[in-house]
């Protein structure tokens, strides 16, 4: 009796560490089916800026370009994709939106996806010498060919300050925004699938170039 007690509590224990096993999951697979489309090239289309500031649409943009170089996709210099993109503007006399720009920075780059970004929120608001910041993004990485959606994230932080002078109160709160897009971004990558230069074979200078 007692070896067969034994014997069930191993088996319970086999098939514990059996079915925890299975759900561990490799960044590759967090995109159903995204390892076996060969996504190499990633174009990172301009900001959808919802709240008017432009620097913070730059300070987001330029942070998802790094973030991508880090998780092993080439650079695709941002000028590059503006002078792509306005260039089928004065074609078209039309701004493309998302499906329009899939299609044309996948013709003119070969690229194999676009990644979007919405810049939802960047404010703060005050309260004698309380503030509360927020910060808020949106993100969506599209198949070039398809406009199928490969993976997205909302992210948003949310800051609070203090200080004996509202002119430094401004400046401690103008000061937290970087900070908050460089979490926003830690957050959201964190689920982001590896890219085929993970291990940093290429430097930042060849990123792109070296593929033409």
């Amino acid at each position: 009796m007692i070896y067969k007690l034994k014997a069930v509590i191993v088996l319970c224990l086999v098939t514990f560490v059996l079915s925890g096993c299975a759900h561990l999951v490799s960044d590759e697979d967090a995109a159903t089916g995204y390892a076996d489309r060969g996504i190499r090239l990633i174009a990172l289309a301009p900001v959808d800026n919802k709240t008017g500031d432009a620097q913070a649409a730059a300070i987001l943009r330029e942070n998802l370009l790094d973030a991508l170089y880090s998780k092993g996709y080439p650079r695709i210099p941002i000028n590059i994709v503006d002078d792509k993109l306005a260039a089928e503007y004065s074609r078209s006399e039309k701004e493309p939106k998302d499906d329009a720009a899939l299609g044309v920075l996948g013709k003119t780059l070969g690229v194999d996806a676009v990644m979007f970004s919405s810049l939802l929120k960047w404010e703060t608001s005050y309260v004698g010498i309380y503030a509360v910041s927020r910060v808020s993004v949106s993100l969506e990485l599209k198949d070039a060919k398809t406009g199928k959606s490969l993976w997205s994230s909302v992210q948003r932080v949310t800051d609070r300050h203090y200080n004996i002078t509202r002119k430094r109160l401004e400046l401690e709160a103008c000061q937290s925004y970087e900070p908050a897009i460089l979490e926003i971004i830690e957050k959201a990558f964190g689920s982001f699938p590896n890219g085929p230069d993970f291990v940093g074979k290429a430097s930042p200078e060849e990123g792109f170039w070296k593929i033409w």
